[in-house]
């Protein structure tokens, strides 16, 4: 956002607002930081988003949130062809701050990278020869942003022979299901219909679909009640909340699905990357609430003793 505000040498003047559309956590992020930019931000978001996060995304500072459409397509198109407009008839300078699909996106995104491999570096020293890179990392996908700048980072230190595997849920597998039909056609999917809808995009970006080529990667689909799962089971096991689109990933770590989709086994010393992010769209109402209507996931789980929340699993899986 700020590389796209006007340099004050170039006499540019007129109120700058941003817009940004989103099924929820990046909407978020574009009102923190027009608040700090001390700019105006209206965040467009499907019907799909929940009152909690419409209600957060305005107590960050977006100056309008305005749902429109079954999904982010639809609510970008209004955003882009119709609010936007208008307000260039009105005189403003708008800027569109897009959710994922944007090189300065993947930047930011990749510096988590950095951060981890310096973490890495430090392991391996108090180690004294131990790795210095993972042995896998763990990254979802909605439109592919975040993916996209995780695999820039990888290229970045090297890291192109680790293997990277890309969750989605069902009904949202906009990447998998154009990977395996060879082709980016916009759109992939006819309709989001997962509950995971911070993962709602129809299409993913072309960077994503071209990373998801790559021999290193991994596509791989879950159940929502499997990223429900992850859901509670984190929050047993780190106390840590987050919502269906993150719990996914956590998913992978629990049940042998890890080993299975890495086609090998890990230990206790095994270095794994598993990206938390998206904690926003969630209570305890609901996590509670996903552990009721799919709880009956544990009772084909495979236990590991070691695992605190395997004590706490729901439907005589204690």
């Amino acid at each position: 956002m700020l590389r796209r505000l006007p340099d004050p040498a170039s006499g540019s003047s007129g109120p700058i607002h941003f817009y940004c559309s989103s099924g929820g956590n990046a909407g978020l992020a574009c009102a923190h930081a027009a608040r700090a930019l001390s700019r105006p931000c209206t965040v467009v978001v499907p019907l799909t988003t929940s009152a909690l996060m419409i209600a957060k995304i305005r107590a960050a500072g977006a100056t309008a949130v305005i749902q429109e459409g079954a999904s982010w397509v639809e609510a970008d198109t209004y955003m882009r062809l119709t609010l936007m407009r208008e307000a260039e008839k009105k005189g403003e300078k708008v800027v569109y701050a897009p959710p994922f699909d944007d090189p300065d996106i993947w930047e930011g995104h990749s510096w988590m990278m950095d951060e981890i491999k310096d973490d890495l570096d430090k392991v391996a020293l108090d180690e004294r020869g131990g790795r210095s890179e993972p042995e896998a990392v763990i990254c979802g996908v909605g439109g592919g942003g975040l993916f996209s700048g995780v695999m820039q980072g990888i290229d970045r230190h090297g890291w192109g022979h680790v293997p990277v595997i890309a969750l989605e849920t069902h009904g949202t597998d906009s990447l998998n299901q154009a990977l395996k039909r060879g082709e980016l056609k916009a759109p992939t999917l006819p309709a989001i219909t997962s509950r995971a809808t911070c993962l709602g995009a129809r299409t993913v970006c072309r960077q994503a679909f071209e990373y998801g080529q790559r021999k290193n990667v991994k596509s791989v689909v879950l159940e929502d009640a499997e990223a429900a799962m992850g859901c509670w089971r984190l929050a047993d096991d780190e106390r840590m909340m987050v919502e269906l689109a993150c719990g996914v990933n956590v998913a992978l770590c629990y049940g042998g699905r890890l080993e299975k989709y890495l086609g090998r086994k890990l230990n206790a010393e095994s270095k794994v990357v598993v990206i938390v992010c998206g904690g926003s769209n969630i209570t305890v109402e609901e996590l509670t609430s996903y552990r009721q209507e799919y709880g009956h996931i544990e009772k084909f789980e495979a236990r590991n003793e070691e695992v605190p929340s395997t004590q706490s699993a729901p439907n005589g899986s204690r």
